[in-house]
């Protein structure tokens, strides 16, 4: 194998794309991963990095363009960490995150020709975010710069304008820029834990149109809340709330626990599957609830519920999947281990009149063999367990219920196909899956999956 060294400038051609949206090609053996490539193209790569058997590369310069590009439509591309597939067209998008869940079910379940459907592709690339958590900073100059982190930093790209967001909350954050050119506080900085404006949060309701905006402080608040408030109102036409979130913390978590309303209500609404909800700044909620909407419907056609079953939904989160589905069962078991997750739930239980459903806080695993030690058998099992996937002990204590159906929702692939392999060796092989894009322009692909008792 020839030896490749960093800076070295290699040709190429790009056959593939990484889980994070990188392209793939291979040079004497290597393969060099290289953002903002795609399938397709033949290009010259810079080396920028060098381990044993890969590399990642720079594009030096394009040679012959892929088929499947298409020119950014946003100017903060190529530096900012939110999207990665601005370049191809989403045709192509969508054929390379189908590829990456049929690969991973077959090379790491080892799942040869298990049928996956056509993925489900959403209406638009843009403006399905209905959250945005957005750092502060400053740029050489003293000057607020808000947006989004460069891949892998925490080097924050200055975004006045994101596609995937509503425009209403571009509206939002200039009218945030023009208070805090006027009025604002310091700028958190995360390396002396000194300043307090650390954030800008907006929360909307896609069928309301109520907006939630929140700023995160390091402190108690903030001065010249009352011309804070004016300016959100005179940009925002369905302002619903104004809150100040309080992170003292020396963390990269985002949110503190403490929120103090300034304006209007501690909440806003959305509705979701023909339910209603109401999201506080801590409230779960699907950022795309329009996707999210199409893939509860498909783990409920999954379900295959008669009336007459014991649901189980673990990892319930604030609830919204499981209660999707509550009028199709005799009974709703929810299980979650965040406390306020769990009060939300049964929260938004009361708010839309459900009442077959239960919901306990607890450790998946735990909580799982605690219904076991009380005799609760459930009919069909939801797993939606986060990136890391479900444990092994909370596979086997799954198995022994002994349900008809298990539908499991998964945010990654690989951890899918790997779960998928234990619960097809206890006797739950997959039937079916799914997958469906969530987060169009991103890496990120969901998948849902019915499993069944041979």
């Amino acid at each position: 194998m020839a030896l490749i060294h960093k800076n070295d400038i290699v040709e190429m051609e790009i056959t593939g794309m990484t889980a994070q949206g990188a392209g793939v090609g291979h040079w004497e053996g290597f393969a060099v991963f290289t953002p903002l490539t795609a399938p397709g193209d033949k290009a010259r790569i810079r080396i920028v990095k060098t381990a044993k058997t890969y590399a990642f590369g720079r594009l030096e310069e394009l040679l012959s363009p892929s088929p499947d590009r298409i020119e950014p439509d946003c100017p903060c591309f190529a530096q900012c960490g939110g999207c990665c597939y601005r370049h191809i067209s989403y045709a192509s998008e969508l054929k390379i995150k189908e590829a990456r869940v049929r690969d991973a079910l077959e090379r790491i379940g080892g799942f040869q020709g298990l049928p996956i459907r056509p993925i489900l592709g959403a209406d638009s690339r843009d403006g399905y975010r209905n959250k945005a958590l957005l750092p502060l900073g400053t740029d050489r100059n003293g000057e607020l710069t808000m947006g989004f982190y460069a891949v892998n930093s925490h080097r924050i790209v200055d975004c006045p304008y994101c596609r995937l967001q509503p425009e209403i909350f571009n509206q939002a954050m200039e009218a945030f820029r023009e208070w805090a050119k006027a009025y604002g506080d310091p700028i958190y900085d995360e390396s002396s834990h000194s300043g307090r404006m650390r954030r800008l949060y907006l929360r909307q309701g896609e069928i309301t149109g109520q907006v939630m905006a929140c700023v995160v402080v390091n402190g108690n608040g903030l001065h010249h809340e009352a011309e804070l408030v004016e300016a959100f109102k005179k940009a925002v036409p369905n302002l619903s709330s104004v809150v100040i979130n309080s992170n003292r913390e020396r963390t990269n978590v985002a949110l503190g626990q403490k929120c103090r309303t300034i304006y209007g209500k501690d909440y806003i609404e959305d509705t979701l599957c023909g339910l209603r909800f109401q999201l506080s700044p801590l409230s779960f909620y699907q950022v795309n609830r329009t996707q999210a909407e199409r893939l509860y419907g498909l783990a409920s056609h999954y379900a295959g519920l008669t009336g007459s079953e014991l649901l189980l939904d673990l990892y319930c989160g604030t609830g919204t999947i499981g209660l999707s589905m509550a009028d199709k069962a005799q009974r709703l078991l929810g299980v979650e281990i965040i406390p306020e997750a769990v009060e939300n739930a049964r929260q938004n239980a009361e708010k839309n009149g459900i009442h077959n459903a239960e919901f306990f806080c607890g450790d998946a695993g735990k909580a799982a063999q605690m219904l076991a030690d009380r005799g609760e058998l459930p009919d069909v099992i939801i797993l939606d367990p986060p990136r890391k996937g479900c444990s092994a002990q909370l596979i086997h204590t799954v198995a022994e219920f002994h349900p008809k159906r298990v539908v499991y929702v998964s945010c990654d692939p690989a951890t899918l196909a790997r779960d998928l392999k234990l619960f097809a060796e206890l006797g739950y092989p997959p039937v079916e899956a799914s997958p469906v894009d969530m987060f169009p322009a991103t890496s990120h692909v969901e998948t849902v999956c019915l499993l069944s008792k041979t």
